[in-house]
């Protein structure tokens, strides 16, 4: 595209387009950086619920400030246009490398698990859920660094509960379902069903419509991941199928006990490796 000032900023790129927004990669000729600039639809920035929704993201977003969670930096409006200053994370999602190959190496998986439940452990903190965790929402920026994003339909644990389900039908928990309950447990089921499909290149629970696969979520056994794909290791399988427990209490008790399992599944999947590369085994 042909640059386009906007304010201090000139869009320089489309990273990412949808109904309500235009996401551009842009450069902050203020303090000479490369930002990405959210770019609102003209038509929704009167639509007063529409961007308290928007204000609502951005602020919940902005609170957070973490390695592994894409930082919003500014809010602003130009010529009638309004518009969300980010960190760039521009280099696909994690659905775009299953995709890809078809699945997502154990080790990388690992490694995108223990980033996202040390994220998703600051959302708790704060006092947040954030109810979307899918590979979509799972970026990279130059580095490779994966960064959460999209906290659109995220929510204060002190909000009480939604008046309707909202989310991604392959992820969902099933206690946000069945009893419309969610607290930090129910990011920790998401988490654990994107790095299942990640690993197996198969989403947990799939039917022929979106109520079908969301009531999977409740009532189906979950095959195991092993079952799927031989190669994955036991201690792999183990934690996500406990961070996938259908009753929310015989899930991980936090976000630190999840990470000392993947991190200890890492280890012994790095040694087994390594001693293979060397034939010892």
């Amino acid at each position: 595209m042909t640059p386009v000032k906007l304010d201090q900023f000139e869009l320089r790129a489309v990273c990412g387009s949808g109904g309500m927004a235009t996401v551009y990669r842009a450069h902050d000729e203020t303090l000479d950086r490369d930002v990405a600039v959210k770019l609102m639809q003209p038509e929704f920035s009167n639509d007063a619920n529409f961007m308290a929704g928007f204000f609502k993201e951005a602020r919940y977003q902005a609170s957070l400030n973490h390695t592994n969670i894409v930082q919003v930096y500014n809010y602003g409006q130009y010529k009638g246009y309004k518009y969300l200053v980010m960190e760039v994370a521009d280099q696909g999602d994690l659905d775009g490398r299953i995709k890809k190959d078809g699945r997502v190496d154990e080790l990388y998986v690992l490694d995108v698990g223990i980033k996202m439940s040390s994220a998703l452990d600051l959302v708790q903190k704060k006092g947040m859920m954030h109810l979307d965790l899918k590979p979509d929402n799972i970026l990279y920026n130059i580095d490779g660094e994966p960064k959460l994003t999209d906290f659109g339909i995220a929510r204060r644990e002190d909000e009480g509960r939604p008046t309707e389900l909202l989310g991604t039908p392959y992820y969902i928990a099933p206690e946000r379902v069945a009893l419309g309950k969610q607290d930090y447990r129910s990011d920790m089921y998401s988490l654990a069903a994107t790095m299942y499909h990640a690993l197996t290149g198969q989403v947990p629970f799939d039917a022929a419509s979106v109520e079908e696969t969301v009531w999977m979520h409740v009532k189906t056994r979950l095959p195991p991941p092993r079952k799927i794909f031989k190669e994955i290791s036991k201690d792999t399988e183990g934690a996500i199928l406990r961070a996938m427990n259908k009753d929310p209490e015989k899930r991980f008790t936090s976000y630190d006990e999840l990470i000392m399992a993947l991190e200890a599944s890492r280890s012994e999947l790095l040694r087994k490796r390594s001693g293979a590369s060397r034939g010892w085994f």
